[in-house]
């Protein structure tokens, strides 16, 4: 996708999104543990965007956290924005889209070496591009 094609509205966005999507993206949703489809990939790819395109993280940087939901220990540069979420009664790190804003999930310090992060994402948030 380009940045034209990011919606200017919530209108636009459940135009272009899945129900499944928009309730995560747009509306800081999460998916049940275990259900997403990107938990076991492991292909050599690029993880993007689903509300816009934009490059999130890259397959290296992918491991098994079994928590339920797919976890990377980097993200690519600029790609991230970090707020602070309040809900649930806990303090953490939400993590959105920096081109379009979309709510990803959330980052934790429990993660493996070198960044010891752990981006914690929702699949559906995600799409995937394998390298051929």
């Amino acid at each position: 996708m380009t940045d034209e094609s990011v919606p200017d509205s919530e209108e636009e966005w459940r135009e272009t999104l899945e129900e499944d999507e928009y309730r995560v993206l747009r509306e800081c949703g999460t998916e049940p543990k275990f259900s997403g489809e990107y938990i076991d990939e492991d292909r050599d790819g690029t993880f993007r965007c689903a509300g816009c395109g934009a490059q999130l993280f890259d397959s290296e940087t992918k491991f098994g956290s079994n928590t339920g939901w797919p976890s990377f220990f980097d993200a690519a540069e600029d790609a991230i924005e970090y707020r602070e979420d309040t809900s649930h009664g806990m303090v953490r790190t939400e993590v959105v889209c920096a081109r379009c804003e979309g709510h990803l999930g959330h980052v934790f310090d429990d993660g493996p070496d070198p960044t010891g992060k752990r981006y914690c994402i929702n699949s559906v948030a995600l799409e995937f591009d394998e390298e051929n």
